[in-house]
């Protein structure tokens, strides 16, 4: 993978997965064993961010998701992982949840592989 390759992972898709390493270090949480799942959750955030100016749940049905946005309580991270981590995505999960994995770091290289 080529330095060209990682400058163009789009910002929000970096900012996003900033952030994710982030909030797992923070909240001593981590990634899902299966690291694909963690890449289409952070672009669901990146998509969402790029969409409507917040990292709306990607994991999630909304008949108005600009409303949603508004309401705030599924912008990542969402009132119930804030409150008791809990996180439908399976993006941060707790050490004793048996998808968790040992990983609170995902790459730039590996969401360009996984996402295209």
């Amino acid at each position: 993978m080529s330095d060209t390759q990682i400058n163009n992972l789009p910002s929000s898709l970096e900012a996003m997965r900033k952030f994710s390493e982030t909030y797992a270090k923070r909240t001593g949480t981590f990634f899902c064993i299966d690291p694909s799942v963690t890449a289409v959750v952070v672009e669901g955030l990146a998509k969402h961010k790029d969409q409507y100016g917040a990292p709306l749940c990607p994991c999630r049905h909304y008949e108005d998701k600009q409303a949603e946005v508004q309401a705030a309580y599924w912008n990542c991270p969402c009132v119930p992982m804030r409150e008791r981590k809990e996180c439908h995505c399976m993006l941060f999960l707790t050490q004793s949840n048996e998808f968790a994995s040992c990983d609170q770091k995902i790459s730039s290289e590996f969401l360009i592989t996984e996402i295209g």
